[in-house]
């Protein structure tokens, strides 16, 4: 599957279910309402999948373009890009990890790996987390470490910061986090941060169940 999910393989039809369920922060809200209405209207444009989508939609430009075309409002349909866009969220980079060692991340660096995406290939089996740990010189406890830091930062709103708490909580997968009771995972977090003080924004339950949301879309290849 990937670092990512493949949005070809998220139709239309299927992304009205996941809608159905979705929570929705304030600026999404739009996606609420009409959703079979509105998506059926993506597929009489012959969008088809989620893949599809992001092609169409592609700059203001082509938003515009479809806007005009289909009758969906444009500020609809740039809201429904930001969210689809967000199955692809930004890579963490190696050396924004505060528990991993400059000498690491310098390894990494000759080796051509400077962030999570880049990594990701080079950790999904023993065999190939040991091949990498000989080229770079780095132990297998560290080689662990990056590849559930790199497995965790493939969810949505994950940053290196909270890679990093959700390591140390105990939900030091991405599978833990899709199975986690959102409850039980906020406290958790918040009893850790309330010990430790590792970040001050304030991240709520709401927060945890999106958190949830975005890791059950997620493929689990990595072998552990």
């Amino acid at each position: 599957m990937g670092y990512y999910i493949d949005l070809k393989s998220i139709s239309i039809d299927a992304y009205k279910d996941i809608l159905k369920t979705k929570t929705f922060i304030p600026s999404w809200k739009i996606l609420e309402n009409d959703i079979d209405k509105n998506l059926n209207i993506l597929k009489a444009h012959q969008i088809n999948n989620l893949d599809e989508l992001l092609i169409t939609l592609k700059d203001k430009s082509k938003i515009q373009e479809f806007s005009k075309q289909s009758g969906l409002p444009e500020n609809y349909l740039a809201v429904l890009k930001r969210v689809v866009k967000g199955y692809r969220p930004k890579p963490n980079r190696i050396k924004d990890f505060t528990c991993i060692s400059e000498d690491i991340v310098l390894k990494l660096e000759k080796t051509g790996i400077k962030n999570t995406l880049k990594l990701y290939d080079e950790i999904l089996t023993d065999e190939i987390r040991s091949q990498l740990s000989r080229k770079a010189g780095i132990s297998d406890n560290e080689i662990m470490k990056l590849t559930k830091l790199t497995d965790l930062s493939r969810i949505r709103w994950v940053n290196h910061t909270f890679a990093y708490v959700l390591l140390e909580s105990g939900y030091d997968t991405a599978e833990k986090v899709a199975k986690a009771d959102y409850q039980e995972l906020y406290e958790t977090i918040k009893q850790l941060n309330n010990e430790r003080k590792i970040y001050n924004a304030h991240i709520g339950v709401n927060d945890m169940k999106m958190i949830i949301e975005s890791a059950q879309s997620l493929g689990f290849e990595i072998e552990y």
